[in-house]
């Protein structure tokens, strides 16, 4: 019997103290496919939605999709386009054997903080209990009860970076077909701790959340629980339910509890450890000098505290800002999203030169206000490519109109649309080969090692004192549960 399923993807992590709100246009500028734009985009790709039409071949379903739409990690959704978005594909749910979402897990809009758990209660609210709900979510979640309430199942990616979409999404197809033919009856129950940050940010290379896993997939090998999922939770958002979360799906909802809070007793126990070291920005500098001149793979210099893929607005400048005072020769940079001189360069030309300020527009006070640089401009693309590497999977990217700048040594990648580096792609697109650069500089916390840790000869990390920094304390937390580590002393 053919079963009439709905896909769709409605993905945003929100950082909640960017000054920056996320509305369609944002959405549009990252990706927004509707109805029969959807197989043409991800039919192939190792994608979770390509994976998604793979099932439903193999299981002979019939989709229905009447969205997929992301954008990059910045401010709250507006409640326009998340209340678009929710009727769009609530206007999709009839006649349903079964529902397969792909979401984020940490949206907050304008008036909700729980964005995610808002969705699927809308939807459940259409559907009824009759209807099973799956939902693959990043392993950076912050899952609450109100998402475990209105869903069967919650399955979170097991790698960061994050490239097991694919994976996940077979998974939660294949626990969605048995739960359609009755020979399941998947609930979920979460547990939590008074932790705001834990897991070493959920770096699945760390002691705690191989931990973890390892008890998870002998849960499930035991068949103690069909699907055992560990969410490191998002720390850049001001919510109630901030922090780290286990989430079990079973048949028997009490039992799942028990796994669930047996397993967050571990991640209470391993709050404290981390992975993560910074290096002082003046050394990394210095090192990076040291070596320009005899390296034979590229140092990659990474900007904690300026990643777009947790929020930061991406234009910081006090990295950029070292690297040309040190006259650092044969530098990579990506990147520094600035439109406005994006403009200026294509105004100027390719092979001209342009003098302008550059990056820390948006906030001046989190990591550098604006650069004055006289620059060659290098090259003019419109930002789009396929992006071929572990996090790519053969999807397209677009990152707007973008420049290569040339400032002495320094080739810097200048983008419209925010992104973090996770693609060799971003490089070459532009003209740069990574391979051969003396240094490479990315804003990214942990992605960019999925892409760029095999080319490299040594990773340092920086903290510049962007929007993400780690200083937890100087964060204007107001909404957290309180007391919670490591805010308060518990």
């Amino acid at each position: 019997m053919v079963k009439r399923v709905l896909v769709a993807e409605f993905m945003h992590e929100t950082n909640t103290f960017s000054v920056q709100e996320t509305g369609e246009s944002a959405f549009r500028n990252s990706s927004y496919y509707l109805d029969n734009d959807i197989p043409g985009a991800f039919v192939g790709t190792r994608t979770s939605i390509g994976a998604a039409f793979e099932v439903a071949e193999r299981f002979n379903w019939n989709l229905v999709h009447p969205i997929v739409t992301s954008a990059n990690p910045s401010g709250r959704v507006t409640d326009a386009f998340f209340d678009a978005v929710s009727e769009r594909i609530l206007k999709a749910c009839e006649d349903l054997d079964g529902i397969m979402l792909h979401l984020h897990g940490s949206m907050s809009t304008q008036s909700h903080d729980d964005g995610e758990g808002e969705l699927l209660a809308r939807i459940r609210s259409r559907v009824g209990f009759e209807t099973p709900i799956v939902a693959v979510l990043d392993l950076h979640a912050t899952l609450t009860q109100k998402m475990a309430d209105n869903a069967n199942s919650l399955i979170s990616y097991r790698t960061y970076p994050h490239i097991d979409q694919y994976e996940r999404t077979w998974q939660a197809a294949e626990l969605l077909d048995k739960a359609m033919s009755k020979q399941i009856t998947p609930q979920v129950a979460v547990a939590r701790r008074p932790i705001l940050y834990a897991l070493d940010g959920g770096r699945t290379t760390s002691p705690p959340m191989m931990e973890l896993l390892r008890r998870g997939d002998q849960i499930e090998a035991d068949g103690r629980a069909l699907v055992v999922s560990v969410q490191a939770g998002f720390s850049s958002a001001d919510v109630h339910d901030i922090g780290p979360s286990i989430a079990v799906t079973g048949n028997d909802r009490a039992a799942a509890q028990a796994i669930a809070e047996e397993l967050m007793d571990y991640a209470w126990e391993q709050r404290t450890f981390s992975s993560i070291h910074f290096t002082p920005l003046d050394e990394a500098i210095a090192r990076a000098k040291a070596g320009e001149a005899s390296a034979t793979k590229p140092l990659i210099i990474a900007d904690y505290s300026d990643n777009p893929g947790s929020g930061a607005y991406g234009d910081a400048t006090n990295l950029l800002k070292a690297v040309l005072e040190a006259d650092l020769q044969n530098v990579g940079f990506h990147a520094i999203c600035d439109p406005e001189a994006v403009l200026e360069a294509q105004a100027a030309g390719v092979g001209n030169r342009v003098t302008l300020r550059l990056g820390g527009k948006t906030d001046p006070a989190m990591g550098g206000g604006p650069l004055g640089v006289t620059a060659h401009v290098a090259a003019i693309t419109d930002g789009s490519f396929i992006a071929h590497g572990p996090m790519g999977g053969g999807a397209r990217r677009n990152y707007g109109l973008s420049a290569l700048l040339r400032v002495g040594g320094v080739e810097i990648i200048v983008i419209s649309y925010n992104g973090q580096a996770t693609d060799l792609g971003q490089f070459t697109s532009l003209g740069i080969d990574p391979t051969r650069k003396s240094t490479l500089i990315v804003k990214s916390m942990q992605h960019f090692r999925a892409a760029f840790e095999p080319i490299a000869r040594e990773v340092l990390e920086v903290d510049t004192g962007a929007l993400s920094t780690r200083n937890f304390k100087e964060r204007p937390y107001r909404k957290v549960r309180r007391p919670i580590w490591p805010l308060d002393a518990i």
